[in-house]
């Protein structure tokens, strides 16, 4: 059985956010968005919470799919993945580890400040209510506690995973999984793809030496739409999309 792993690198907190395990002390600056919002984890106090339920559409390099969240499923990874969609953290990001039959992960920022804010955000461990099957979601991690923004969408019934606590938090249904499945995977897990490097050189790293990666371009929330935050400017309205189906692991699965 192929053992999940995820390199989590030592830095300075900057922030936590609502359920976190962090080493930082909370930021309390009232409400903020976007990429303040993300320098300041925590800072938006109207994204703590996720819906019950919610939609988030990823525009991709291969095409769209609709990623839907169930909060009773895990409420803490619901309430961190909301937070990130909803301030753009994984615009214009690559699905950076691809490994067929397996799982497709991605949760890495292109920008080297952000990721350094990001990488020790850790949030506890939700119980694990769902299974890893195809199409399900959930985070990557290198121990208890240790999730922070890299998720994996599973390919295949991944459900011995389900005893090593990887907790699914959200799935793709079918037609969403047709594009999942059309990401490039030909670098393999034994490519050199260095998360380290991705954390400090950002989308610049990938895009030199591994170009053929898939892109997200955008993901966002479509249903229900997320509340105004109170000075932002209003959200474009999303286009409508199709959905999809499948879950992804974390740094190194052996």
């Amino acid at each position: 059985m192929r053992r999940l792993l995820i390199l989590l690198p030592l830095l300075a907190l900057a922030g936590a956010c609502s359920g976190e395990k962090s080493g930082g002390k909370p930021v309390s600056t009232g409400s903020s968005s976007g990429r303040v919002a993300l320098l300041l984890p925590g800072s938006d106090k109207s994204s703590l919470t996720a819906p019950p339920v919610f939609k988030a559409r990823f525009e991709t390099s291969k095409g769209p799919f609709v990623m839907e969240v169930h909060r009773d499923w895990a409420p803490i990874g619901a309430d961190r993945f909301y937070y990130l969609v909803k301030h753009g953290f994984f615009d214009d990001t690559r699905f950076f580890r691809a490994i067929d039959g397996f799982m497709v992960q991605f949760g890495l920022n292109g920008d080297p400040k952000l990721s350094g804010v990001w990488r020790e955000q850790y949030i506890y461990d939700d119980s694990v209510k769902q299974s890893n099957k195809r199409g399900f979601v959930s985070y990557a991690k290198g121990g208890p506690n240790t999730r922070t923004t890299q998720v994996f969408i599973n390919l295949k019934d991944n459900s011995a995973l389900d005893s090593r606590g990887f907790a699914p938090f959200a799935t793709i249904d079918a037609e969403g999984m047709k594009i999942v499945d059309m990401f490039y995977d030909q670098y393999g897990d034994s490519s050199g793809i260095d998360q380290g490097q991705v954390e400090k050189q950002g989308k610049a790293y990938l895009d030199k030496s591994f170009p053929k990666l898939d892109t997200i371009k955008t993901a966002v929330i479509t249903d229900p739409l997320p509340p105004a935050t109170p000075g932002a400017k209003p959200a474009a309205k999303p286009a409508s999309g199709a959905g999809a189906t499948k879950p992804a692991p974390a740094k190194k699965p052996q």
